[in-house]
């Protein structure tokens, strides 16, 4: 299941017992060589704390808690801002020392003693969704064991804990890496680290863990071994797509889930009547929509909150991040962020559309122009080599080439207004505040530093003076100077010979 479809709480007909999730993310996260928690690094940009956290409330927990630790203060302000997103309580638990998954657990369950069933899972598998964690919860329920792990059988296991189990196949005990015999290691089936527990067994198995292991920690996973002792059941669900539990502990593995996770939501958009006609090279967020026919042309970015409508065309070349493109326009070769661009207007090529544009209804921004904070209204044209900059425009206005909207005197940004149906000429500069009303035109070469009455043509240039010879004289000896002596020669001989 991809990022933003929400899943149905589980319901399997046996049990309404209260559900908690423990997300856990306090690790350091060493391999990935950041400052940055490592939770908080991005795919599909989300942290990826954020895509576990929306996976466990799509199971609609009556508890929601995440475990932090390292870079606890940056990693507790995202969980602030995702409680408001999604709207559902999530509580922060500190682990002040990294003690272990054990640890980790307990810190939590001393904290919010849970009841029913707990589910556990962790901040660094980003592709794991609700409709496994409800399997999950599911399966756990229907065997009424103690614990209940979810396992996936691989082709290169090293570095997970093994699945032990017996001759009739029963879970029988999880063994780390580091403490697998070479039998145990050859075993395919891994640990996921994700499980769902009894809580009131839970509870009580994590004052019995023991640091008698070669990293000196509170392995979680030594709770199999405790349920087994007790003569409680201990089971399993094999996760079929092994991508679901790949976690994240270095960059290369970061890049690997990343290009895994944009595969999925592309092939979802293709199968919801998107043309992506280069998957290899678009990339696309876990908050972004898109519509029917719309075309995602080659080496094409849609980041944050991007929504494209039915029919759109964007690319190739382009990167929009948090940008609205509606129906029927066509934006090519553009960067933009936070700007709109309305029904069927055209955009690029070579553009650069900065927070607050606005093209209107069958509007064109051009090749190598830049907006910034600008109202571009319906039908209106700024078609190459221009900057708008602080500006509103009507309706039906051209603006001409190499123009330029002077905003900023040196301390406070000023705004230009252009009316309806204007036509302002090439080379021009609005030294704002400055208005050019309805109708009115504008001649080329012109600095506007005064309001153009409706109807009017402002003309705000110099008169032309030619000195001639100012070449010679100034620049004697030059191929300037040269080519222009010969010029002169041509056209004295023409003269001569038209007599």
């Amino acid at each position: 299941m991809l990022e933003g479809v929400t899943a149905q709480p589980p319901s399997d007909g046996m049990s309404s017992d209260p559900v908690s999730v423990l997300v856990l993310a306090a690790g350091e996260g060493t391999r990935m060589k950041s400052a940055t928690p490592k939770v908080l690094h991005r795919i599909a940009g989300r942290p990826l704390l954020e895509h576990a956290v929306r996976a466990a409330a799509g199971v609609a927990p009556d508890e929601l808690s995440v475990v932090i630790g390292h870079g606890g203060q940056a990693v507790g302000e995202h969980l602030t801002r995702l409680r408001s997103e999604l709207d559902r309580e999530i509580t922060p638990v500190v682990q002040h020392e990294q003690l272990g998954t054990g640890h980790a657990v307990r810190c939590a369950t001393e904290q919010r003693r849970p009841r029913g069933t707990v589910l556990v899972t962790y901040g660094d598998i980003p592709l794991l969704d609700a409709e496994t964690l409800g399997s999950l919860l599911r399966e756990h329920r229907r065997r009424g064991d103690a614990v209940t792990v979810l396992t996936a059988v691989v082709e290169d296991p090293h570095g997970y804990g093994r699945i032990l189990r017996d001759h009739e196949g029963e879970v029988t005990a999880i063994v780390e890496q580091k403490d697998a015999t070479p039998e145990q290691a050859a075993v395919p089936e891994i640990n996921s680290g994700v499980y769902a527990f009894d809580a009131e067994f839970l509870t009580e198995a994590l004052r019995l863990l023991s640091t008698d292991n070669s990293q000196g920690e509170l392995y979680l996973t030594d709770v199999i071994e405790i349920a087994r002792q007790r003569g409680r059941g201990t089971g399993a669900l094999v996760c079929a797509d092994n991508w679901l539990v790949e976690g994240v502990n270095d960059r290369v593995q970061l890049a690997s889930v990343a290009a895994e996770y944009n595969r999925r939501l592309l092939r979802h958009w293709m199968r919801e009547g998107v043309t992506v006609t280069d998957p290899s090279s678009v990339w696309v967020d876990g908050g972004v929509t898109l519509g029917r026919d719309v075309v995602l042309e080659p080496n094409v970015q849609l980041r944050g909150h991007t929504s494209v409508a039915e029919g759109a065309q964007v690319g190739p070349d382009t990167t929009l991040t948090d940008c609205v493109v509606a129906t029927g326009a066509r934006v090519v070769r553009t960067h933009g962020e936070n700007a709109e661009v309305a029904p069927h207007a055209s955009v690029g090529p070579f553009a650069y559309l900065r927070s607050g544009t606005r093209v209107g209804a069958e509007g064109k921004v051009g090749t190598f122009v830049e907006a910034k904070n600008a109202e571009i209204g319906a039908g209106s044209k700024v078609p190459h080599l221009s900057y708008v900059g602080d500006a509103t425009i009507g309706e039906h206005s051209n603006i001409g080439a190499a123009t330029v909207f002077v905003n900023y005197d040196g301390v406070a940004k000023h705004h230009t207004v252009i009316g309806s149906h204007a036509r302002t000429g090439a080379d021009n500069m609005f030294v704002a505040p400055v208005r050019v009303e309805d109708g009115a035109y504008t001649a080329a070469g012109s600095v506007i530093t005064e309001d153009v009455p409706p109807g009017a043509m402002a003309v705000a240039r110099g008169r032309q003076r030619n000195i001639e010879g100012w070449v010679a004289e100034k620049r004697p000896g030059t191929a300037a100077d040269e080519a222009a002596r010969r010029a002169l020669a041509d056209r004295d001989q023409s003269a001569e010979t038209d007599e």
